[in-house]
């Protein structure tokens, strides 16, 4: 996907004389995935015409990429079309020109991850490049870092049957309510690779499907404060783990000002240093 015209932005990029880390590892993505394969998976199922005489749908291999790059850096459908359009290196990588080609925006970019999901291509397509992925030499390692993520979805009834979405429903966070689903994920500690993934309604609990994000070879788990007591869980009992969970940040504010109070505070900024944000492939 090559030899469009750079806008002005691109053009920035290309000359920088430091490469990102977004870079890198873009880069490195685009000589590992098996591109081919993956449209030749999807594209029996992609719409060939635009619905009632619309526009013709975007490129399969710009809307592939858009979902693999909303995968690896974990990022809500309206996020990924503001990546699109404020990140130069993204939009290289989806091969979108923004001086001449128009930007996917969140409803469309909704859209294909729902196609993908209808016929059961998510799962697929996700192994397939975690599969090309470790043949490479970008295998898993030791430390996994486990976190979950709220997608809220319209709580209107303004659909076809009239009512809510089944599978979506209400939980709060903190003092706010939300309406959809939960993505939990597992991502190496290391090279920041998202090596699991689990849907749940977002009433789940964080800890209900944390199990299903180890690969069975890490010897460390990272994780927030909505993990606490991980380590009681049965299912994690048998498993030669150990666990390193933030304190809840309350707790945490009401340590006391004393040699003890600020041991317990340094130990705390050690897990947060020794376990980054999930989204570590940024410039």
């Amino acid at each position: 996907m090559g030899g469009k015209q750079l806008g002005f932005g691109d053009y920035e990029q290309t000359t920088a004389r430091k490469r990102t880390k977004r870079e890198h590892f873009l880069g490195q993505m685009q000589a590992v995935v098996p591109w081919k394969a993956l449209i030749d998976l999807i594209e029996p199922y992609y719409p060939k015409t635009g619905s009632k005489g619309g526009r013709p749908p975007y490129p399969l291999e710009i809307m592939l990429r858009i979902h693999l790059m909303q995968q690896w850096y974990d990022l809500s459908d309206p996020a990924m079309e503001d990546a699109l359009i404020e990140v130069p290196t993204m939009r290289r990588f989806a091969g979108i020109n923004l001086i001449s080609d128009r930007i996917p925006d969140e409803t469309t970019i909704l859209s294909f991850r729902h196609l993908l999901e209808k016929h059961d291509l998510g799962k697929q397509i996700f192994e397939t490049v975690k599969a090309h992925l470790k043949a490479n030499g970008m295998a898993m390692k030791q430390g996994t870092i486990i976190d979950a993520t709220l997608i809220a979805a319209p709580s209107s009834t303004k659909n076809k049957k009239g009512e809510r979405d089944p599978e979506m429903h209400q939980t709060k966070k903190g003092n706010q309510w939300y309406f959809g689903m939960k993505v939990h994920i597992g991502v190496d500690k290391d090279n920041g690779l998202i090596h699991s993934i689990e849907t749940t309604s977002a009433n789940v609990h964080d800890l209900t499907p944390a199990a299903e994000l180890l690969h069975g070879q890490e010897t460390m788990v990272y994780a927030d404060s909505g993990y606490q007591g991980i380590e009681k869980r049965e299912e994690m009992k048998s498993k030669a783990i150990g666990f390193r969970v933030a304190m809840r940040p309350g707790k945490r504010r009401a340590l006391p000002d004393t040699p003890e109070g600020r041991l317990d505070d340094l130990i705390e900024t050690a897990k947060l240093t020794s376990a980054p944000k999930v989204s570590t492939h940024s410039a």
